[in-house]
Formats: C-alpha cells, sequence, structure tokens
C-alpha cells in the first residue's frame, strides 16, 4: 500500500532529508542509490516524464562534470543529455521520488509532502535546523 521509492545519494543532504520525511510518515521505502545502480535510460524518461519536467531540468550542474562536459549549450538534444547522463550519472538530479501518488524531484525535500501516501507522524526539523512540521494533530 505504501510503495515508495527513492533514488538516493546519502552523501547528499537533501536527498537525507526527503529520506527522513518518507520515514516520518512511517514508510520504509525501497532505496536505490543512483550512482551505484544508476537507472536505465528508459527509467531516467519516465521519471523525467512523471515528474512534469525536462532532461534538461532534471541535470544537475554542482559537483559535477555539466560545464565540462558543455551541457549547458542550449542545441544539446534531450537524447544526447541522456547520454550524459548515462555516462555520468552524478548529472541526474536527486532526490527523484516515486509513490502512487506521482513522481517528484524533490528538491527542496519538502516537495515530498506533496505526493506521500500517509501523513508525518511526528515534528520533522531538517538537517540544517529548518523546521518542515512544527507539531503534528493529535490521531482521532
Amino acid at each position: 500500500m505504501n510503495n515508495v521509492t527513492i533514488y538516493h545519494n546519502p552523501a547528499c543532504g537533501t536527498s537525507r532529508n526527503t529520506l527522513a520525511m518518507i520515514r516520518n510518515a512511517g514508510i520504509e521505502p525501497v532505496i536505490v542509490e543512483y550512482l551505484k545502480n544508476p537507472p536505465s535510460r528508459e527509467t531516467i524518461k519516465s521519471l523525467v516524464a512523471k515528474a512534469g519536467l525536462t532532461v534538461r531540468e532534471a541535470l544537475r550542474e554542482k559537483g559535477t562534470p555539466y560545464q565540462e562536459l558543455g551541457l549547458s549549450n542550449p542545441d544539446l538534444t534531450d537524447e544526447q543529455l541522456l547520454d550524459a547522463i548515462e555516462a555520468h550519472p552524478v548529472l541526474l538530479n536527486r532526490p527523484f521520488v516515486i509513490t502512487a501518488n506521482g513522481v517528484r524531484l524533490c528538491r527542496p525535500s519538502e516537495v515530498v509532502l506533496e505526493i506521500l501516501p500517509a501523513e508525518q507522524q511526528a515534528p520533522f526539523t531538517k538537517e540544517d535546523g529548518e523546521v518542515v512540521i512544527a507539531t503534528v494533530p493529535p490521531k482521532k
């Protein structure tokens, strides 16, 4: 019922916060460490489309070979961008989360709240101290 998958990078604070919010909803997701197990080209296309993004919008620039590969060139096609992501999975932005309620690129991490199939069970504060959920209504 609460099938949730996160394409996760444990070195990323946004990804860790997103995973923590999923768990704060009482859900243990399927965790795909996408740098160790990169998604297929078709999976990437599906994630991007279902999240309502373009391939370019799903690219990560910071800490990647984005500039070195000339990926800022607006003439590059989606297929060329996908080639780059396949060759360098770190170019895929994260975390992508899949639930029965949709797919989102969870940047910022609280975007995950739009698609979780369960409510947060406790207050939640991000690693940087930002309060996301201050109080949780009592259960009826």
